[in-house]
């Protein structure tokens, strides 16, 4: 069979073997897809081990998106908007990467919009975190028709950095958000934080910044986050980034083995979540 698997730093949590075998058994085109732990200084030789003992493709996680983006020799158009990859694969030779991500998070937002009422042309973002996870969204919600978007980090100088790249995109200190008088209608959690057991902002201030219809997404799935745990004590509605897995994957195995197929994401979803259950 074919082999493809999912490359991070940590990696035992992720879902991403049970969605790519469910779309394989689905279209009866079997592959092996597997979990691949890189050390933090090494994510060049695994990927390049990968490659050099017949792997077909790859996805990425944190921390790496970036680093595949540079690694790879040719970029798909989103991957080069985004500067940031989550996807790798060889085509006659040559390392390509894409960047699926902000279609998968789109896809999974628009039904939550909906949900909510919100309209994309007025709807203000707060995207917290500017790393690779963050990059891979904000053009997506830029051509979804939101035109209000900032963006919050720790280090400041990278929100700035990003702002340069995405034009319209405001950045924010971390610690200036304490003086904020607006109020978002999503807040996207784009840190690892939640892999953890922290958030990158306090309920007070989620508190503060948020209303009623305001939507709480945190990248991260599979776990009650401090972040999204807050914002259901807020009665917000809180979302974790399963939905965005699912259409992202979708899109990275339509571009490994089937471009004219449609997969089922609403049964691959139910089997993450009875995953989680065994």
């Amino acid at each position: 069979m074919d082999v493809y698997g999912v490359v991070g730093h940590p990696i035992t949590h992720s879902q991403s073997p049970v969605i790519h075998q469910f779309f394989s058994e689905q279209i009866q085109d079997p592959i092996y897809y597997g979990k691949i732990f890189s050390e933090l200084d090494s994510f060049k030789a695994t990927v390049n081990q990968f490659f050099e003992r017949g792997g077909k493709g790859l996805n990425i996680t944190v921390p790496f998106k970036l680093e595949a983006f540079e690694l790879a020799q040719k970029r798909t158009a989103r991957a080069e908007i985004a500067k940031a990859a989550n996807v790798l694969w060889l085509k006659d030779g040559i390392l390509w990467c894409d960047n699926t991500d902000g279609i998968g998070f789109v896809r999974d937002l628009e039904r939550l919009l909906h949900q909510q009422n919100i309209k994309p042309a007025t709807a203000k973002v707060l995207i917290l975190g500017a790393g690779g996870a963050a990059q891979g969204v904000i053009d997506p919600l830029m051509n979804l028709g939101i035109n209000d978007i900032s963006i919050a980090n720790r280090t400041f100088v990278k929100a700035q950095e990003l702002a340069k790249q995405f034009q319209g995109l405001q950045p924010i200190a971390m610690e200036d958000l304490e003086h904020q008088s607006s109020q978002f209608d999503l807040i996207l959690n784009a840190t690892a934080t939640g892999l953890g057991d922290s958030s990158p902002i306090g309920l007070d201030l989620l508190k503060k910044i948020t209303h009623p219809k305001t939507i709480a997404y945190d990248m991260v799935y599979g776990k009650e986050t401090k972040f999204l745990k807050d914002a259901e004590s807020l009665d917000l509605l809180a979302v974790d980034g399963l939905g965005m897995l699912v259409e992202q994957a979708a899109d990275a195995f339509i571009t490994w083995r089937s471009p004219s197929q449609a997969l089922d994401i609403r049964s691959a979803l139910d089997a993450v979540r009875a995953s989680y259950k065994t």
